[in-house]
């Protein structure tokens, strides 16, 4: 049997090598988790910007309803109070004439398109 000669430098090196193939992995596998991470992070950030954002508007309007500004509006435009010196005008119809219907407009179809009605045809129920 032939012995083979094992050049320890050259394993070594193999070795060498080796390792920092598998350091170089796992350090683009933590990046990768961070990058995810970073993300998520932004994401959360963003949707609790939102939350204080309308919670601060819901907070807005909760101090408008209770002032006496919004109190005097709503009794005005639909609970129809007047105050002391105001004028009501009520208007009246005059005798014998016909109320005035008002009607709705009927809206038109919009017709589909050919690649809509072949859509419709294979993928709805």
């Amino acid at each position: 049997m032939p012995s083979i000669p094992i050049n320890f430098r050259r394993v070594g090196v193999f070795l060498g090598i080796f390792i920092l193939i598998l350091v170089m992995v796992e350090f683009n596998l933590r990046l990768e988790e961070l990058n995810r991470l970073n993300d998520q992070r932004d994401e959360v950030r963003t949707s609790a910007t939102q939350a204080m954002q309308t919670q601060l508007a819901l907070l807005t309007q909760v101090a408008y309803a209770g002032s006496t500004a919004a109190v005097d509006e709503w009794a005005r435009t639909e609970g129809h109070y007047v105050m002391e010196d105001d004028q009501p005008v009520v208007p009246i119809a005059q005798p014998g004439s016909e109320p005035v219907i008002l009607s709705t407009p009927i809206p038109l179809p919009t017709p589909m398109q050919h690649w809509e009605m072949w859509r419709n045809l294979f993928f709805d129920e």
